[in-house]
C-alpha cells in the first residue's frame, strides 16, 4: 500500500497559477499510473489529469486540457498538477491517486485508483 502527501493548495485570484505537489511513501511508484481528482461541494468527484508510469502518457478532462499540466518526477517519487488561468469553477478539493496494479494504464475512472491523498483545497476567487 502506499501513502500519498499532498501539498500546494490554496487561495488564488481568477487568472492565476498553482502548483500541487503529491509525494508517494512505501513503495516505489515509478512503474505506477497517477491522476488527479477534484471534488466541489454538492458535486461528484472528477477526473482532471492523469500520466502514465514513464510519463510518456497524459490524459485531461475537458474542462482543463490547455490550461492544466500534469508531471512526475520519479527519481522523489513526486507528482505534481501545474494550474495555469485558473477559474472560480476550479474551486474544489483537490486529490492524488495512485493505481494499484504496476503497469496499468493512464484511467478517467475514480475506481481504477487504489490509494487517495487528503486532499487539498484550491480556490479561485475574484
Amino acid at each position: 500500500q502506499v501513502s500519498l502527501v499532498e501539498s500546494g493548495g490554496g487561495l488564488v485570484q481568477t487568472g492565476g497559477s498553482l502548483r500541487l505537489s503529491c509525494t508517494a511513501y512505501g513503495r516505489t511508484f515509478g512503474n505506477v499510473a497517477v491522476g488527479w481528482f477534484r471534488q466541489a461541494p454538492g458535486k461528484a468527484r472528477e477526473f482532471v489529469a492523469a500520466i502514465s508510469g514513464n510519463g510518456l502518457m497524459t490524459l485531461y478532462g475537458d474542462s482543463v486540457k490547455d490550461r492544466f499540466t500534469i508531471s512526475r518526477d520519479n527519481t522523489k517519487n513526486t507528482f505534481y498538477l501545474q494550474m495555469n488561468s485558473l477559474k472560480p469553477e476550479d474551486t474544489a478539493v483537490y486529490y492524488c491517486a495512485a493505481r494499484h496494479s504496476p503497469d496499468g494504464p493512464v484511467s478517467r475512472l475514480p475506481k481504477n485508483y487504489g490509494s487517495w491523498g487528503q486532499g487539498t483545497q484550491v480556490t479561485a476567487s475574484s
